[in-house]
């Protein structure tokens, strides 16, 4: 079995960005030399989310609204008991995932036309 691991970081300005991370899952498959199999992308905050999916501006902004909808910014969930004010960015957690498992074939990350990795 042949593998390889590489930590990405990101550092972010903004309380919620979506961050197009293909490119760089595309080196780490092209670095590690593996021609048929998977690789895994986890998000190793538990805040952080990753997910594949169309890039189009208009879409990401359907996501925004959808998690903002689902888990809005603000209320006083109990999370915050604790002194930290991000209850709304675990509940997005649980939305987006925090991994997915893509193929590798022919040595390159094997995506349907449009999907990216975020």
């Amino acid at each position: 079995m042949k593998f390889e691991t590489k930590y990405l970081w990101f550092n972010t300005e903004k309380h919620r960005e979506f961050i197009n991370i293909t490119r760089e899952v595309e080196r780490v498959v092209e670095k590690s030399k593996v021609q048929e199999g998977m690789v895994l992308v986890s998000a190793m905050h538990i805040t952080a989310g990753v997910y594949v999916n169309d890039a189009e501006e208009g879409f990401l902004q359907d996501i925004e609204t959808w998690l903002e909808q689902l888990a809005p910014e603000g209320p006083d969930y109990l999370h915050h008991r604790t002194g930290e004010t991000n209850g709304d960015a675990h509940l997005k957690n649980l939305l987006i995932g925090h991994q997915v498992i893509l193929p590798i074939r022919k040595g390159k990350l094997d995506l349907g036309p449009w999907q990216q990795v975020f």
